[in-house]
Order: structure tokens, then C-alpha cells, then sequence
């Protein structure tokens, strides 16, 4: 299959997607408080700080536990990086763990709060850290994945830091510059798509690394107006759902 046949099939999932006929289509990121637009740092936060916790776990289950945490008045101070970073660690696990958010009580205690303490140190606030990347995608990878790579574990992974980045756009009113350079995530997910859809053969799906079914989406989708970032919940809703939709 070529690449125009490829971006024809990605549109009319993209429009599926839009008008709900891919099947269930609530995101795990939809489990969050529905802040306001006074709660600016703490949107951040929340959007920030459990994803680098998604690591071969239930990404439903992940936000159920970050909202209970949030909701609950004794634990939503994991929120807050100037507590998070400065809390006594055996306290930070306890509140961290009370809903299950941390499920690795020492390395995803480790990891939030260095990153509490990253951002905090570093830049003061969330907000301060996206400022000082001037919202734009392409500052942002640079400060995250090169200049403090060590200050955000897991973030910092190609994978995650691309669906984090989308993330912020869509859930965290952080609209970014030069947002069309965001790659698809391939997960599991994707990845089943992307042998579906005719982008990798079984083989290369089982061998490319991350970064390289990303290029390959890339250089599908160039040309057809479509970002590679904008397929992930379709082809994500799509595989879930047991691809019960039918191009044909």
C-alpha cells in the first residue's frame, strides 16, 4: 500500500474519530477535576506528574488513582511541587500510595519527586518552566530531553515526552508553537494499527525501535495535511475497540 492510499485510510479514521463512531472514546486523561482557569499550575501538574508513572500499567486505572489523589484534600498536596519536592520521602510514598497512584513505592516516589524538585529549582512553577521554553514544542524537547534530561525520568523518553507534549495541548491549555513536529506514540496500540493500516510489516513492527515507527509515520503522512500526532486517539480507539470499525 502506498502512502496516499495509507493518508486516505487516516483520514477517514480521523473523521470516524470526530463524529464517535470508533466505539467507546472516553481518553484516561478525561478522569481529572475540570479545573479553573485560576488552577493554571496545578492543571499542569496533574498532567504532568502521573504521566511519568505510565509505565506498563493501566493508563485507566492510572488516572482513576490520580484523581482520587487529587480530590481528597490530605493527598492532593502531591500536586503541589514547592510540597512534593520538599516532603520527607516515607511521607511522600504514603500519600502517593493511599489510591494506588505510585505502585513501585520507592523508584515512582524517586521519580515525582525529582521532577517536583527539577521543575521547582530550576524554573519556580510549571507555568515558569513553559514560559521559559516560550510554549514552543521545539524548546521545550530541548530543555526536557537534553538540558535536564536526568531531572525528568520518563518524560524525557522520546515516547512519552511526544504524548506528554500532546497531552498538555489538548488537557492542559498549553497550546504549543511548532506543535506540528509533536511525533505519534507508538504503543501497543498504535503499533497494532500500523501493521493494520499497511505503515510497518509484522516484522518491523517486532524489531524498529520507537523513534523509527515514528519517522515512518512521519514520511507516511507527509504531504496530507494530517500532523502525525493528530492519529494517536483514533488508531489508540481504534485498536482498543477491537478494530470493529471497518475502512472498507
Amino acid at each position: 500500500m502506498d502512502s496516499q492510499e495509507i493518508a486516505a485510510k487516516c483520514k477517514i479514521l480521523l473523521d470516524a474519530y470526530r463524529q464517535g463512531k470508533l466505539g467507546y472514546m472516553k481518553m484516561p486523561e478525561d478522569f481529572n477535576p475540570g479545573f479553573s482557569d485560576k488552577e493554571n499550575e496545578f492543571r499542569l501538574a496533574y498532567f504532568t506528574l502521573p504521566m511519568s508513572l505510565n509505565y506498563q500499567r493501566d493508563s485507566y486505572k492510572l488516572w482513576e488513582a490520580a484523581l482520587k489523589t487529587f480530590k481528597d484534600p490530605e493527598t492532593q498536596i502531591v500536586f503541589d511541587i514547592n510540597t512534593s519536592a520538599n516532603l520527607d520521602r516515607d511521607k511522600l510514598r504514603e500519600l502517593l500510595m493511599k489510591y494506588k497512584l505510585a505502585l513501585q513505592p520507592n523508584k515512582h516516589t524517586e521519580t515525582w519527586q525529582r521532577i517536583s524538585k527539577t521543575v521547582l529549582e530550576n524554573f519556580g512553577s510549571f507555568e515558569n518552566l513553559f514560559r521559559s521554553a516560550d510554549f514552543d514544542f521545539l524548546k521545550l524537547r530541548e530543555i526536557v530531553q537534553e538540558k535536564f534530561k536526568k531531572g525528568f525520568p520518563y518524560i524525557s523518553g522520546p515516547k512519552i515526552f511526544n504524548y506528554w507534549s500532546f497531552i498538555l495541548q489538548e488537557y492542559g491549555k498549553a497550546k504549543l508553537k511548532n506543535s506540528e513536529f509533536i511525533e505519534i506514540a507508538p504503543d501497543t496500540h498504535v503499533t497494532k494499527c500500523s501493521v493494520k493500516l499497511g505503515v510497518l510489516s509484522e516484522d518491523e513492527a517486532r524489531h524498529f525501535t520507537k523513534e523509527r515507527i515514528s519517522e515512518r509515520w512521519r514520511e507516511i503522512l507527509k504531504g496530507s495535511g494530517i500532523n502525525p500526532i493528530d492519529m494517536h486517539p483514533p488508531l489508540w480507539f481504534w485498536s482498543r475497540n477491537g478494530f470493529r470499525f471497518k475502512l472498507e
